[in-house]
């Protein structure tokens, strides 16, 4: 996983990066952005939405191909089955409001491509073994999917999945390994890019894009 940049002078108009790791510890249920009941999407549909997810993870980790290759099959990965515009929205936060629709455009575009070279090269340390599909059950108004990473020489460790159909097809909002929240993590690391270039949101832009 990336390491965390440094905590930054922080603007007002944005939670601070204590606040943020704050509402880690209390939970993902006391967020209100999360989706409206899924009224459509049960159960036994989102697992079945994770085990296609998982099934392709494990064709590329155990495909031997190059990391570039790997990286780009990761990348189609995420766009079929993530919603990527609400992740990209929340990590972005509040400043999602005062960014034109262009640049919320131009950061969804340049996110999805930095969350899949993230994601998939922390996928690639898992060639060799595999991720099983566990069970699901409903939390509140989304479907939460558990799976077992087992790797060779590892302890096996859990990867959660978070799945909601508020997009209008079913899709994953959020991701957990070893207990890591994706959301929140990378809420305060765009969040502290942000900071480091004066709030700059097209400069944050282009430095994502850079680095992936």
């Amino acid at each position: 996983m990336m390491t965390r940049m440094p905590t930054p002078m922080r603007r007002n108009n944005r939670p601070t990066r204590r606040g943020v790791l704050g509402l880690i510890g209390a939970g993902i249920a006391a967020l209100p952005w999360l989706p409206t009941p899924a009224f459509a999407l049960s159960a036994a549909n989102a697992k079945t939405l994770v085990d296609r997810l998982v099934a392709d993870i494990n064709a590329v980790i155990n495909s031997g191909k190059s990391e570039s290759a790997m990286l780009r099959d990761f990348e189609r990965i995420f766009v079929r089955y993530a919603d990527v515009p609400t992740i990209a929205r929340y990590t972005l936060g509040v400043d999602a409001r005062r960014a034109s629709p262009a640049q919320l455009r131009a950061f969804t575009d340049a996110f999805q491509r930095y969350i899949s070279v993230k994601y998939g090269r922390r996928f690639r340390e898992f060639i060799g073994g595999q991720i099983e599909v566990q069970s699901a059950r409903q939390v509140k108004s989304f479907i939460e999917v558990k799976s077992v990473a087992k790797l060779r020489g590892e302890a096996p460790f859990d990867v959660t999945f978070l799945v909601s159909d508020r997009s209008g097809s079913d899709k994953f909002f959020n991701l957990f390994i070893e207990g890591v929240n994706m959301l929140l993590t990378e809420r305060t690391e765009i969040g502290a890019m942000l900071d480091r270039r004066g709030g700059d949101i097209d400069r944050m832009i282009a430095d994502l894009r850079a680095s992936s």
